[in-house]
């Protein structure tokens, strides 16, 4: 494998998702990627479900943990910590990403540590944390295959589940053969898994420790619960003498017997499987007898503006996510325009309510505006977060700020949104107004041309809208608030 391995690329772009957007739109080969593999998901996962009433009882199961584990979140993450700390895990807490990157570098340089083995975290792409080892001379390799991709391609993930999802088999041929040594050209998939297989095999083996996410923390036992279908994510905690898990402080369940229909909605929500190859119980390091396991097992729990979040009573549903990714492939515009677009993190639905509320409204108010409000990512969605109701709540916060939980509220107002707010409530408020401006709307408004400023940002993709100057004005005449 070629030295030094590129690193993280995740920090935020300059561009806006608008623009970002509009270049994924013209860009065929990436819309095609992502229609063929959306399909295939949605397919897959409709066959999970097929037995409505199944479903319906799974998901209230499953949403009644994650509401009672977030209901009771400061105590079980207490409980957390004492049952991990008998289980011999050693507890951090961060409360920014910066913290958290301090806690897993100090970790690893007290280890003497200088290579590092990646399971599958999206926690540790919101820390940046590859990039921030490289600065600090220790190199992370990812394991799991698509992060493996994409770390040889210098991107982030555009895709929570399945990293590198938007590229194709020519793509990732062409990656392969220009970084690992020795690799034809070959697009038989195969070949390529087993070429990333013998790149991996060593690093296990030698790597100095190894990080990982968590998909559940169970404050009930201590036990740190992760899934995963290659295999790399039990070999990155179990071969090096050190794991250092990351996660969100909101991952946490109350008792064990949540685990299990979780373990159920998560891969069919995810990947249309009925359960993930292996799932991983670490409830502590290796003890005397036992003949693999590290010698020190770490967790390191991040808030990150989680907290501020979980004030609100009706923003903290936010926090239930469990990363299965499904509002993704069924977003009419995450399928479109890519998770690149996003510039955050977290692309896609669960994305464009937890980035402005992780990030600030002023950082990344235009995420809840990319939504159609079709619905189609809470009717799939396997904890029923009501992804549409929270991005209206959004929108309505860039505006007129309700709640200080909300990061950058009010961003959005601007002297023009106010007089036009109160325009309009004078003319809503006057019947015989509303109804004279609405029939001068009706007599001019299909003169208007389609390239006019303002109105060509809707003609650009769609037909001008044809003013109903008749019914308008005819409306207004019935209800009293127009002169014949």
């Amino acid at each position: 494998m070629n030295a030094p391995l590129p690193q993280d690329t995740a920090a935020t772009d300059p561009l806006a998702f608008t623009g970002k957007a509009r270049v994924a739109l013209t860009d065929p080969r990436l819309r095609a990627n992502f229609r063929r593999a959306m399909d295939g998901l949605m397919s897959k996962r409709a066959g999970q479900f097929a037995d409505a009433d199944e479903w319906r009882a799974l998901r209230a199961r499953g949403a009644e943990a994650r509401a009672r584990a977030l209901a009771k979140l400061p105590d079980l993450l207490e409980r957390l910590e004492r049952r991990c700390a008998e289980n011999a895990i050693t507890v951090h807490w961060a409360e920014t990403t910066g913290q958290a990157n301090a806690i897993v570098l100090d970790i690893l340089t007290a280890a003497g540590a200088k290579t590092v083995i990646k399971g599958k975290s999206m926690v540790s792409e919101e820390m940046h944390l590859n990039a921030h080892l490289a600065a600090h001379g220790i190199t992370a390799i990812e394991s799991d295959l698509g992060e493996y991709i994409i770390q040889l391609a210098g991107e982030a993930p555009s895709h929570i589940v399945m990293p590198c999802i938007h590229k194709n088999k020519a793509e990732i041929a062409a990656l392969f053969a220009e970084h690992i040594p020795g690799q034809p050209y070959t697009e038989n998939v195969d070949d390529l898994t087993g070429a990333a297989r013998n790149a991996l095999r060593g690093a296990f083996a030698s790597a100095d420790a190894g990080i990982s996410g968590v998909n559940f923390a169970v404050a009930e036992t201590g036990t740190l619960v992760l899934i995963e279908n290659e295999g790399n994510g039990r070999l990155s905690t179990t071969l090096p003498p050190l794991h250092i898990a990351v996660t969100g402080i909101e991952k946490v369940l109350e008792f064990l017997d949540d685990v299990p229909p979780l373990l159920s909605l998560l891969p069919r929500s995810a990947t249309g499987q009925p359960i993930t190859t292996y799932v991983n119980m670490i409830s502590g390091p290796r003890r005397p007898g036992e003949k693999d396991g590290p010698q020190a097992v770490h967790l390191v729990l991040l808030d990150n503006g989680r907290s501020r979040v979980y004030d609100d009573p009706q923003l903290r549903d936010t926090l239930r996510c469990i990363r299965c990714a499904a509002c993704l492939n069924h977003c009419p515009v995450y399928t479109r325009v890519g998770g690149h677009s996003y510039s955050f993190t977290y692309p896609g639905p669960i994305g464009k309510i937890l980035s402005p509320q992780l990030e600030g409204l002023d950082c990344a108010g235009d995420q809840p505006h990319a939504s159609s409000l079709c619905g189609a990512c809470a009717e799939v969605c396997p904890v029923e977060i009501p992804i549409p109701d929270l991005l209206v709540r959004l929108r309505g916060e860039a505006i007129s700020p309700t709640s200080r939980a909300v990061k950058g509220g009010g961003s959005a107002r601007s002297l023009g949104d106010r007089l036009g707010r109160r325009l309009s409530t004078a003319i809503l408020g006057q019947p015989r107004l509303y109804g004279l401006i609405s029939g001068l709307a009706g007599r001019i408004g299909d003169r208007l041309p389609s390239w006019l400023p303002g109105l060509n940002r809707w003609t650009r993709v769609r037909s001008k809208p044809a003013f109903a100057r008749r019914s308008l004005h005819a409306l207004a005449r019935e209800r009293g608030y127009a002169d014949e």
